[in-house]
């Protein structure tokens, strides 16, 4: 049975543009994958502690000299290792704060990139440890800039899920959300229609991957 991992950032929970984005899609991948299943993690709905001094001297204490607090805090960040390291795929909607994405996306960011955990150092650089997985990125912006220098948003992503070994990644960009509905509209429309492309395009690439012979077939 596969897992998407759905993680809406919106400061509105559902009602955000992206969460909606991450909604329909969710759906459409549920009809793609008949037995999925979606587990979603709502930051308005269940709020990402930022990370403090404490948080992340836990994160480096050896586990034995861990104190109640620390291992408290370690169970929570194992908590969210263990959801997205169970997902197969993961879908982020990333709306634009200020140029940003939003803190609490960050904070979560900041309690799954453990070194020896989901990552590990090696003398040529970082290594990630949850690899074999997909994520598809669902950006909104109040204004249009993909391919601008305002844009740092996106590469952060792509670099933080990198650190983790997922480098397949997918971005859908729904921009001008503020600029009217002559914009918004059409907008949305091209993103859930890129969207569909995506869901089809990873559809046929895993049919092209199965054996089409009796016990491939049964399995």
């Amino acid at each position: 049975m596969k897992t998407l991992l759905q993680i809406n950032a919106s400061l509105f929970s559902s009602h955000g543009q992206s969460s909606t984005l991450n909604t329909d899609f969710a759906r459409a991948w549920l009809a793609a994958h008949p037995g999925g299943k979606v587990v979603v993690r709502d930051f308005s709905v269940s709020p990402m502690p930022h990370l403090t001094a404490e948080r992340f001297q836990s994160f480096l204490a050896k586990p034995e000299d861990r104190n109640a607090v620390q291992r408290e805090i370690i169970e929570f960040s194992d908590a969210l290792i263990a959801e997205i390291r169970a997902a197969d795929e993961i879908v982020i909607g990333v709306p634009m704060y200020n140029f940003g994405i939003p803190s609490m996306l960050q904070s979560y960011f900041d309690h799954i990139a453990r070194a020896g955990v989901t990552f590990r150092y090696t003398e040529t650089g970082p290594v990630g440890l949850l690899t074999g997985k997909k994520a598809y990125v669902f950006t909104t912006r109040g204004g249009v800039h993909a391919g601008t220098s305002r844009d740092a948003q996106i590469s952060q992503v792509r670099h933080f899920l990198g650190l983790l070994g997922i480098t397949e990644v997918e971005v859908v960009y729904a921009e001008g959300l503020s600029m009217g509905d002559i914009v918004k509209a059409p907008s949305l429309a091209a993103a859930r229609s890129r969207a569909a492309v995506l869901l089809d395009s990873a559809a046929n690439d895993q049919e092209t991957l199965v054996p089409s012979t009796p016990l491939a077939q049964a399995a």
